[in-house]
């Protein structure tokens, strides 16, 4: 395919996946903080009719008619037949389900388009703030239409988010860091790392495609390094969506901050 025409689909792409996720933060926002159903998946998760809505819109506003882009959520049974497919819509239709039910800001709308295992489309927004972050493979990232960049540096005075478990453990070992708060919103917490407001990001294992595959490549496109605490990057699309615990940060900042956990492990 000539790169203009694959440089303007994955224009297309985004335009599309920006305006329905943007329709959909105004969906989610006109339930926020009004009584609402909400109740336990099997796995003790919360889930809320607003998390389902959602869902329901953004499957609606990207169904590709032909069939050929195959669809991954965290409220849609999940269909093998998606791994027969190159492309595979990623969504989690709301990233931070229990600060949205408790009516905290820090949830958002976390969507991507994955191609052969890695994003290459990404838009995620956080409705109360009007935040839409948007990256495409090799175009860069942007908040709200400036481009953003990872902040850099060694570990003394670095912003981390991260579990309390994984907090503690890495104030023992590099007393130098300082702590942030709770960011429920695993997609929201990495976007953060994107734009320079924390300058690391931890996710403790059992994270999945849905958290992820939007965060990875706005992270990527800012500059930064989104991985396993191996240095591994991650791969969408498989047959079982989870990942191990993860690290993101700038260049230099994920190193320093790969060796410390593999000198010092943590755990929650």
């Amino acid at each position: 395919m000539p790169v203009a025409n694959f440089d303007d689909d994955r224009a297309r792409y985004a335009g599309q996946l920006v305006t329905a996720v943007r329709e959909a933060g105004q969906l989610a926002l006109g339930k926020f903080r009004a009584p609402l159903k909400s109740w336990n998946k099997g796995d003790d998760s919360p889930v809320s009719e607003a998390d389902i809505a959602v869902n329901e819109f953004l499957q609606e506003r990207l169904r590709d008619p032909d069939g050929h882009i195959g669809w991954l959520s965290e409220e849609t049974e999940d269909d093998p037949e998606r791994m027969k497919a190159r492309r595979v819509w990623i969504i989690d239709p709301i990233d931070g389900t229990r600060a949205y039910i408790g009516g905290l800001p820090d949830w958002s709308i976390a969507t991507a388009l994955v191609e052969d295992g890695r994003p290459i489309v990404a838009a995620l927004y956080a409705p109360v703030d009007d935040e839409m972050f948007v990256a495409v493979a090799g175009k860069g990232a942007t908040l709200n239409g400036q481009p953003i960049r990872v902040g850099d540096g060694g570990l003394d005075g670095t912003r981390i988010a991260a579990p309390p478990g994984y907090l503690r453990r890495l104030q023992q070992n590099a007393p130098g860091i300082a702590p942030q708060p709770k960011i429920h919103s695993l997609a929201l917490r990495f976007a953060r790392v994107a734009h320079g407001a924390i300058e690391a990001a931890f996710a403790s294992g059992n994270s999945h495609d849905w958290d992820l595959a939007g965060a990875d490549l706005l992270v990527h496109e800012a500059g930064g390094l989104l991985t396993t605490f191996t240095g591994q990057s991650l791969t969408y699309n498989r047959p079982d969506p989870v990942h191990p615990p993860l690290v993101a940060a700038g260049p230099q900042r994920h190193a320093a901050l790969i060796a410390l956990v593999q000198e010092h492990p943590i755990s929650r």
